[in-house]
């Protein structure tokens, strides 16, 4: 049995690009209902993908149990569940009263490439292209309140070894909600080409004793798509090289 959704609870703009200017995220202590109803199934259905994939960690991450945009402000409330309730929640998202959110810091090259990754066969999301990105986790609450640019931060770094500090940041965000999925993008401009930017990458993959991902995916307007791309990866794609001089 299911918690029925919460129809009121969510209320973003679905399957739009739409400008982000401010973000709250708040971290209610409490445990989200989601995870107090559905116990038994997650532990069943994490059993499952842990004999799948031992390599699998069940640390934390957030979830949200409400979220709002209302004049370009962004405003939500998160609760802290174990990753085997949103794996669980991946494949029971229909009925849920809870969504996910997450953020992708969008590296752009002095050539005008977009800078993806390909996730590493032991991860979750094992063969596939989406930028370096996480799910908000403890590391990023401060304050009770999710920091959405340190996450961002820390998440590029970790995996391609990029520093967002050594980029210019785009004004504000953007925001694409999907399938119980919300991400917030904001473009970073790097001063190195495309080719500067994967070398770097693969470098540091070759040198990081666990990576997470495989190595860099250079994105250029007017080549075909590479396989593997995540299902919002595609309209997001599409609006950066609409707006490539924005």
């Amino acid at each position: 049995m299911t918690n029925p959704p919460d129809k009121t609870a969510f209320n973003l703009p679905q399957r739009q690009i739409v400008p982000v200017r401010d973000v709250t995220i708040s971290v209610d202590p409490a445990s989200h209902p989601y995870e107090t109803v559905l116990a038994e199934a997650i532990e069943q259905n994490w059993a499952v993908e842990q004999a799948a994939n031992p390599a699998l960690f069940n640390g934390q991450v957030c979830m949200l149990a409400e979220a709002a945009l209302s004049g370009g402000r962004l405003n939500g409330r998160c609760h802290l569940v174990r990753f085997a309730t949103l794996l669980y929640w991946r494949k029971n998202r229909a009925a849920a009263a809870a969504e996910h959110i997450f953020a992708h810091a969008m590296p752009v090259s002095a050539d005008g490439a977009l800078i993806a990754i390909r996730m590493g066969r032991h991860t979750a999301n094992p063969g596939r292209i989406y930028f370096a990105a996480g799910s908000f986790d403890n590391d990023d609450i401060t304050d009770g309140r999710i920091d959405v640019k340190g996450n961002m931060r820390r998440e590029v770094l970790e995996e391609t070894g990029l520093d967002l500090h050594d980029a210019r940041a785009d004004f504000g965000y953007r925001l694409y909600a999907h399938d119980r999925n919300a991400v917030l993008l904001r473009r970073y401009r790097f001063d190195m080409t495309a080719e500067e930017l994967a070398n770097r990458i693969a470098d540091h993959v070759a040198h990081d004793p666990d990576p997470e991902i495989e190595g860099p995916v250079v994105i250029r307007k007017g080549e075909a798509l590479p396989g593997g791309l995540m299902p919002h990866m595609e309209p997001v794609i599409a609006w950066h090289f609409s707006r490539i001089a924005g």
